[in-house]
């Protein structure tokens, strides 16, 4: 059944992908800054959405500023930060083993989550750089002991200055290889990540409209959430593979933006 379009003139707020759809790793991608200038500007609200678990959201407003983009830690909603909250809501003050990085304990101890590293209730699992065969070995065999599974995202690969490396969605396929386990995927293109944000700005789904370069996981991610979306053709998708990405992701945007610019007129109009 194809799904209902949502008109541009019910979006009142908007989900903002980052890799891809406002910089390429330390570099800007042009028009991010005036796009964002301009959703303040009108007062239109908007949240920055990461699958990104390894930084706080004071690590990543601090990123985006250091690139002109003009942000606060407040308004960033990672992987990490859904995760946790997800845990805590579900099962609170529960002991969990955390395999991640800074961004993900973070914010596992401001849930209120109880970090251990024996006999877990729940092993929530993100990108992690220092992971080993002993570490594959315990998230093993404690899931299969009866610990959950959550996962902050499933991205298998990321991009960095130095070409591709292995993301989470990567390290949790030996996981779960080992385990016999499917996680409870948590980032785009699952629900949670967006169902999080969404209710952080009040709004039904149906008000918020997501931009991404990424048909795969930012724009299948507004989809499942019920949200308009934005494609920009600046990252993972572009004007040459878009038809064979459309195939391959089963899902369409609302809107197709060439670039920023582009984007920032559909929403703000060409006056500012």
């Amino acid at each position: 059944m194809e799904r209902m379009r949502i008109l541009p003139k019910d979006w009142k707020a908007y989900l903002i992908d980052l890799d891809g759809t406002l910089y390429h790793g330390p570099k800007m991608i042009p028009g991010a800054d005036d796009l964002i200038s301009a959703l303040r500007a009108k007062r239109i609200p908007f949240l920055f959405v990461t699958n990104n678990s390894s930084r706080t959201p004071a690590e990543v407003a601090a990123h985006l500023e250091a690139m002109g983009i003009s942000a606060r830690a407040e308004e960033v909603c990672t992987s990490a930060v859904a995760a946790s909250r997800y845990i805590a809501e579900d099962q609170p003050g529960c002991k969990v083993a955390a395999i991640g990085e800074a961004g993900l304990t973070k914010a596992l101890n401001e849930a209120g989550l109880q970090l251990i590293s024996e006999e877990p209730d729940v092993v929530v699992q993100g990108i992690d750089r220092h992971f080993t065969y002993e570490t594959l070995t315990r998230a093993a065999r404690w899931i299969r002991g009866g610990a959950r599974y959550v996962l902050t995202n499933p991205d298998l690969l990321l991009p960095t200055q130095e070409g591709l490396m292995p993301g989470a969605g990567t390290l949790s396929a030996a996981i779960q290889a080992a385990s016999g386990v499917k996680p409870v995927v948590i980032g785009k293109p699952a629900a949670p990540l967006m169902d999080f944000a969404i209710a952080r700005l009040g709004l039904a789904a149906s008000e918020v409209a997501v931009i991404g370069d990424n048909l795969h996981t930012d724009i299948a991610a507004g989809v499942n959430a019920g949200c308009g979306t934005i494609l920009t053709l600046t990252g993972v998708t572009t004007a040459d593979n878009l038809p064979d990405f459309v195939k391959s992701s089963g899902v369409s945007a609302d809107v197709v933006c060439r670039d920023l610019a582009e984007v920032r007129t559909w929403i703000c109009g060409s006056n500012l």
